[in-house]
């Protein structure tokens, strides 16, 4: 067994995973996951730039996070940073805190690289399942981007694209920090759609997208989706992991996302504080996809990049 820990800072959250692995049989143990919304893209499709008020809420947990890593002793650790520091002109201002804080330089990967991490994260422990057909198609919904992965043992095609919950909240649904109507109108939800499907051609350009004979569905807003769907009362990652949601209640979900205000979503227990606002657009995202690819499900993992990026410590 080797212990790593593995973060995944992304245009809404960071994430932590420290975990035993055992590349011989495949085995990641978990010893400490967890999620910090810290919205560290906030901002950056419009201006550019990392908000500081952002970065200081990203090397807040950036500073918890290495407090648990030094207590379980991890012996490798790797972090990746996403679509909101590729984005960013002042990222030299995040490598360094995140360098002062944790004594590593943050990988900022690219977007095929991205696609990778996530589907050896998603796909790993799906290998010899005879329920679901492959190739698989894994799509990771995050803050800022979207990445498409193609494959079955291996990756066959792969394409990341700008479109994510917070991208899409910030461009159609808020203008200088004010929410342009709450529920959004349908003219803000034509737009969203009309961007999310210039991406989608742009992903079918590198990814035969029609291909795909099982959708596996990463990151928060599917999850988040997914808990709803299962009527949770809380977030139970246990219940979410490998569950199956039809294309009707993705449907049903999304439309009710869109169709309540702030304060009404924000009595849905499984959805966590931090995506109150862009969880409408992540949904939608979602259903485009289903609707594009004809997929009558969605098989949400809850490994996913993060697990990636451990194994590629490994």
């Amino acid at each position: 067994m080797k212990r790593v820990a593995a973060i995944d800072c992304g245009t809404n959250s960071i994430r932590l995973l420290v975990a035993d692995l055992d590349p011989a049989t495949g085995e990641l143990k978990d010893l400490d996951r967890r999620m910090t919304i810290v919205r560290l893209g906030q901002g950056v499709d419009r201006t550019g730039r990392l908000a500081p008020e952002a970065l200081e809420r990203t090397f807040a947990a950036c500073r918890e996070y290495a407090g648990i890593i030094r207590e379980l002793g991890a012996e490798k650790l790797r972090f990746v940073a996403t679509s909101a520091s590729r984005d960013a002109e002042n990222r030299d201002d995040f490598v360094r805190g995140v360098v002062d804080i944790l004594g590593v330089e943050p990988e900022v990967i690219t977007g095929d690289q991205e696609a990778e991490f996530s589907f050896t994260g998603a796909t790993k422990e799906l290998t010899g399942r005879t329920d679901l057909a492959t190739p698989y198609l894994v799509v990771d919904i995050g803050g800022g981007s979207t990445e498409f992965v193609l494959g079955s043992d291996t990756v066959r095609a792969a394409r990341s694209v700008d479109i994510g919950c917070v991208r899409m909240t910030e461009r159609h649904l808020v203008r200088d920090g004010k929410v342009l109507a709450d529920p959004p109108g349908e003219e803000q939800i034509a737009a969203i759609k009309a961007d999310i499907a210039r991406a989608l051609d742009q992903a079918a350009e590198t990814v035969p997208l029609s291909e795909a004979r099982t959708l596996v569905g990463l990151a928060g807003s599917v999850t988040t989706v997914a808990a709803i769907a299962l009527d949770l009362s809380e977030y139970d990652s246990a219940a979410i992991h490998h569950s199956r949601i039809p294309l009707t209640q993705v449907r049903e979900i999304t439309h009710r996302l869109l169709t309540t205000t702030h304060e009404e979503r924000a009595e849905i227990p499984a959805i966590h504080p931090g995506r109150v606002d862009v969880i409408a657009a992540g949904a939608l995202v979602l259903l485009s996809i289903m609707e594009r690819t004809g997929a009558e499900e969605v098989v949400v993992s809850e490994h996913d990049i993060l697990d990636g990026i451990a194994w590629s410590c490994a």
